[in-house]
Formats: structure tokens, sequence, C-alpha cells
């Protein structure tokens, strides 16, 4: 009867002590949760209240939050919320300043071509003299193409001079003459008129850059010694 009894208790004992291993395994196994991991927000209202929390404060989104460390250090700062107004109105600004960078790189990028092209006034003018010779020679062949058209009117003219009372009965090889001279006159004159155009044009456009080079010259000119360096 003894023995029994022993072996019973022993056996409640074992299973007693399985019990309370598998509790602490169990207990070992589950995560414990990590307080402060994401941090503690906190920022001062528009009453002056100062307000914490563990996410984001509602009554401080039209401001800026800090977000603590556990030790109290700051760990991050949260601007303030925009609205969609305020959204689009950065937008548009942030793409102003963008234009603006684009537009001052491509300033630079022309006016380094500009130096590299005219390293000097004398260059430049070089070139524009020889851009305005390109438009004298073509308009000095269309003066002369206007001269052979006088001339060929003035024949014409001169064999109207028959039919001056009557021109219905010029023959029509005369009349088409007329009208041939007198619609390339009109042409050669429309074409003088653009040469012109293109003359004042061309001027204009080496007048602005040589505005734009003057200035570029005197930036990278080098500086001129003082009396003392070059006596050194």
């Amino acid at each position: 009867m003894f023995r029994l009894t022993s072996l019973a208790l022993r056996h409640w004992l074992t299973g007693l002590l399985l019990a309370s291993l598998s509790a602490a395994t169990l207990t070992q196994a589950q995560p414990t949760p990590s307080s402060g991991t994401q941090g503690i927000y906190t920022c001062t209202d528009a009453r002056g209240r100062k307000l914490n929390s563990d996410r984001p404060i509602i009554e401080c989104i039209d401001r800026e939050q800090k977000v603590l460390n556990p030790s109290g250090t700051v760990k991050a700062k949260v601007g303030p919320s925009l609205t969609a107004q305020e959204r689009a109105d950065l937008e548009l600004k942030q793409k102003a300043e963008l234009e603006e960078r684009a537009r001052l790189n491509e300033e630079k990028r022309r006016d380094r071509a500009l130096l590299t092209r005219y390293p000097s006034k004398e260059v430049h003018d070089k070139e524009r003299a020889q851009a305005l010779a390109q438009i004298g020679v073509v308009r000095q062949a269309v003066a002369r193409r206007v001269e052979e058209l006088l001339h060929q009117r003035t024949a014409v003219n001169e064999e109207m001079e028959f039919y001056k009372k009557d021109p219905n009965k010029a023959p029509p090889s005369v009349r088409r003459q007329i009208d041939e001279v007198t619609q390339s006159l009109a042409i050669q004159a429309r074409f003088i008129a653009d040469q012109d155009a293109e003359l004042k044009r061309v001027n204009a456009r080496f007048d602005e850059e040589l505005v734009r080079l003057k200035q570029l010259w005197a930036l990278h000119s080098p500086m001129p010694r003082s009396p003392t360096s070059q006596a050194r």
C-alpha cells in the first residue's frame, strides 16, 4: 500500500515539473511588447498645452511635432501637415524654382558658348562684317536683276508707243511682257525689303551679343597687376 502511494506521488511530481517547464518555455517564446520603439510624439498646441502621444497628435497637425526616444532625446521632427491648397502652392513654388534654375543653367551655357565663339571684340566684329557682306552680295544681285527688268520695261514701253492711242491693239506678246516685267519688279522689291529686314535683324543680334560679351570679357579678363607687384 505504501509503495503504491509513493509511486503515485512520484508520478504526480513529475507531471507538475513538466507542466512548469512547459509554461516557462511558452512564456519565454512569447514576444514582449517593446515600449517606445516608435517614439513619443510631443508638441505644444494652439492653446499652449503640451501634449504627448505614441502617435502623431491631431491637435498639432498644423505645427511641428518632435519624436522623442525613450531617453527623452529628439529622434526626429515631423513637419506640419499641409492642406490641399498649401500643397498646390508648394508645388507651384518648387516648379518655379526648378524653372529658374534651368533658366540660369541655360544662360550659363549660352555665355560659355558665346565666349568660346567670340573670345575678343575683334573676332565678333569680323563675323558681323562677314554676315553683313553676305547680305550685301545678295542685295547687289537683286539690284542687278532690277536694273535688267527696268531696261526690259523701257524697251516694252517704247514698243507700246506705237499703240498709245489704242493700247488694246498691242500684240498679246507685248502686253504679256509688260505683265511679266511688272510682276518680276514687284517680286524683286519684296526680296529687297526682306534683305533690308535681315540686315537690321543681323545688326540687332550682334548689338545684343556685344552688350553681353562686354560684361563677360570684363569678368574673364586677367586682373591688372599693381605697380608694387610689377616692380617685384
